[in-house]
């Protein structure tokens, strides 16, 4: 979902959203995740200009910036892996409250990073991971429904 209505996005969907996010597993069930909730429209402008597939964010009412905790981490080789889970469970409470929404990878292209970081000051601890834009869909579409692969699946070995 890469296009939105202006529609606002009400605080109490917003946090149902997160509470979502915040349900993901995580390795040592560390939770080393921050998020920055951006519905300035200045702000979505700018943060849509921090990675070249960025451009829906300046789309959206309402965009998430899903961040990496480093004084959280207990187990710091698997935060991306956490944040992955996070940032999907973010896409299905989203898709839940009946809006849309468009993961934009951030990390570990350093220079994403950066901008990130620069544009709203972040401490080092603070890693951005991931950008999802949301809001309520222009269009209505399916879920693609072509991508189930039963080749793909393999039994007791490959």
């Amino acid at each position: 979902m890469r296009d939105f209505t202006d529609e606002k996005i009400e605080k109490g969907v917003t946090e149902y959203v997160l509470k979502a996010a915040m349900n993901a597993p995580s390795a040592m069930n560390q939770q080393a995740w921050e998020f920055l909730v951006v519905d300035d429209q200045n702000m979505l402008s700018e943060l849509a200009k921090v990675s070249p597939y960025a451009g829906p964010v300046s789309k959206a009412p309402l965009a998430v910036v899903v961040l990496g905790n480093r004084d959280r981490m207990k187990v710091a080789q698997m935060w991306e892996q956490d944040l992955g889970a996070c940032t999907e469970n973010l896409l299905l409470g989203a898709t839940s409250a009946g809006l849309g929404a468009v993961w934009i990878g951030i990390a570990p292209i350093r220079d994403r990073m950066n901008a990130i970081t620069d544009m709203f000051d972040l401490d080092e601890n603070l890693l951005p991971f991931a950008i999802v834009a949301m809001g309520h869909p222009k269009e209505r579409t399916e879920p693609h429904q072509d991508r189930f692969d039963p080749s793909r699946i393999h039994y007791n070995g490959y």
